[in-house]
């Protein structure tokens, strides 16, 4: 790895008995995507927070390029771009005034606002809708936006707290390419997410549940070294399956598939389960693992005994 852009070492926060991050440790180098994935409630938006200096840490430290983002605020935040989860712009106020106020906070002068302005709405594709306001944009137009005006200083490091929730597939698509782009110039990217297959995308994930890191790699080297099975059950009444797999200890965890059901089993598994599915009308069919699968499988070895 290139020399670290942003660590964080033993990063925790509470709220009150709360523990919301525990020991996040991380080092994430100049050109990299790195993406913080979990479900709701995971500690993901804490971290990001934590990373922009919008809330101080109850233990450990954040260093962005070597500076502490609430002891050295003007310094960190030529280098730190943040995009929050929640809708963060001015509402009545148009795409290019946004973009304004925005190069405003950053002291831009006029002339680097101007081209900055101009690749921007490029690279976003909102020259059309310079004149729309923030608040009648569509979802992904939005993010978009949000995403502009988080770029308009350059800066190293772009933190984006789960950029494309609710965000149709099209845009999600869009919004990736775009990210991919600003990686090739060098920027580091950390974002969150819940969504699973956005782990594939980036250079390297950490998989953070209950405030804590589970995994932690390159995404086809977590997969590669996964130690179970994966399986859809074809055929077979689902209420019946799925409690036959519920009660079968070597089920790991189990999800949905469309209209079957998907499941992670020991890769020691005795014959015993297929004959048990095959009284049903089921059977097990291989199917690669996903980060969905890795997660699971994770979870039920924090939780001995416990289903994921």
């Amino acid at each position: 790895m290139n020399e670290p852009v942003l660590i964080t070492e033993a990063l925790s926060r509470r709220f009150g008995t709360v523990v919301a991050l525990s020991s996040l440790d991380l080092a994430i180098g100049q050109g990299e995507i790195y993406g913080l994935v979990g479900p709701d409630g995971a500690g993901k938006t804490t971290a990001m927070r934590l990373v922009a200096g919008v809330i101080g840490a109850s233990s450990g430290r954040v260093l962005v390029r070597g500076q502490d983002p609430l002891g050295n605020e003007s310094r960190v935040r030529d280098i730190l771009g943040y995009m929050p989860q929640q809708y963060s712009l001015y509402g009545d106020l148009t795409v290019a005034e946004n973009l304004r106020f925005f190069a405003s906070v950053f002291s831009l002068g006029r002339a680097d606002f101007q081209a900055r302005k101009e690749r921007l709405l490029g690279i976003t594709r909102l020259e059309r809708f310079v004149d729309r306001r923030a608040d009648a944009l569509s979802g992904g137009m939005y993010k978009k936006l949000a995403l502009a005006c988080a770029l308009l200083h350059r800066p190293e490091l772009l933190a984006l707290d789960e950029p494309t929730n609710g965000v149709d597939p099209v845009s999600r698509r869009e919004f990736w390419d775009l990210l991919r782009a600003l990686v090739r110039e060098g920027m580091t990217i950390l974002l969150s997410t819940p969504y699973m297959d956005e782990a594939a995308r980036c250079h390297r994930v950490g998989l953070i549940h209950q405030g804590r890191l589970l995994l932690e790699g390159e995404p086809q080297a977590l997969l590669g070294r996964f130690a179970h099975r994966v399986f859809r059950i074809q055929g077979g009444q689902r209420d019946e399956v799925l409690r036959l797999l519920e009660q079968a200890p070597e089920v790991l965890g189990t999800s949905p598939a469309g209209a079957r059901l998907r499941a992670v089993v020991r890769a020691d598994f005795a014959p015993e389960l297929d004959r048990r599915l095959g009284a049903l009308g089921s059977t097990l069919v291989p199917t690669p693992p996903d980060f969905e699968d890795l997660f699971v499988a994770r979870l039920h070895e924090e939780q001995p005994g416990g289903r994921a």
